[in-house]
């Protein structure tokens, strides 16, 4: 069983989408459209800014949105049986199974940007990413600092990235290398996303959520919060406004796509980053970038 999967932010590059845009002009029309919803020249961002210009949450996350959009339009779907993003890329993952149009999905994402960059600049924090080891040491040792630091992104055995206020996300770093951990290296970005201190992004995302129309998917999201098959408009729309605050359970997400018969996973969008996390999560899978 085919499954499509979608990354999320820090797959953009300067560059990115440039060739979709000049292969055909229904993908051509399709990304000039995101210029007019979003009211700025993204394009020009996506194709010749600079990387720290892509690099601002407003920008990069609908900038992955476009890109992954306009290679499944380019594939025509390359049908399949499931479907899967990695925290954005649930929104491009919910375009692939019908459950969003682009339109609604770019509003989307794009509100959830300046939502998430709002919480970020109200209360600075951040995030670490651990190597090497067991989830459940690092949920233990997380749950024993003081102050606010989980468990965010479960990305494969043996990396997990951890989010919340700096001081605590600082201690978890010392406390984690001491109990094994190869590598604790804080990431390169102001803000504790998945974590608890993405509350008021959540509330606007969800007001924007519920004034938009969610259809019925034709094949199932595995999304990050339940990490199981969901084809409910009402039931996606309540995980979608959870995973703003709760962990993108990704390994669990891709064993339970295996366990449900997916054995080839095509990555849609920029880069490569879930092919590697897939093969890590099981290597017995075949794993190909959709162009």
């Amino acid at each position: 069983m085919k499954a499509l999967v979608f990354p999320g932010q820090g797959s953009q590059f300067v560059g990115m989408g440039k060739e979709l845009y000049d292969s055909r002009k229904d993908i051509k029309d399709l990304m000039e459209s995101a210029n007019e919803i979003l009211g700025f020249d993204i394009l020009s961002i996506m194709f010749s800014g600079t990387d720290e210009d892509l690099k601002k949450t407003e920008v990069t996350q609908p900038s992955i949105f476009i890109h992954s959009v306009a290679a499944l339009k380019a594939v025509n779907g390359i049908g399949a049986e499931m479907v899967a993003g990695h925290s954005l890329g649930e929104f491009s993952a919910l375009v692939a199974n019908g459950v969003l149009s682009f339109d609604d999905g770019l509003k989307l994402v794009s509100e959830r940007a300046k939502a998430m960059q709002a919480a970020c600049d109200a209360n600075p924090s951040s995030m670490a990413a651990i190597l090497g080891l067991e989830d459940a040491k690092v949920e233990e040792i997380c749950s024993q600092i003081s102050g606010i630091v989980v468990p965010a992104n479960y990305n494969c055995p043996g990396q997990l990235v951890i989010s919340g206020e700096t001081a605590a996300v600082e201690e978890a770093c010392i406390k984690l290398k001491e109990a094994g951990a190869k590598r604790a290296l804080l990431l390169p970005v102001n803000g504790a996303f998945h974590s608890p201190l993405m509350q008021p992004a959540q509330e606007r995302l969800a007001a924007a959520i519920e004034q938009t129309k969610f259809r019925k998917a034709t094949i199932p999201v595995y999304q990050n919060i339940t990490t199981t098959a969901v084809s409910d408009p009402d039931e996606i729309k309540k995980n979608l406004i959870a995973q703003l605050t709760g962990p993108v359970k990704w390994t669990q997400s891709v064993q339970n796509m295996i366990k449900d018969g997916a054995n080839n996973f095509v990555e849609v969008g920029p880069g490569k980053t879930l092919q590697g996390l897939i093969k890590k999560i099981d290597g017995s899978v075949d794993v190909a970038s959709a162009i």
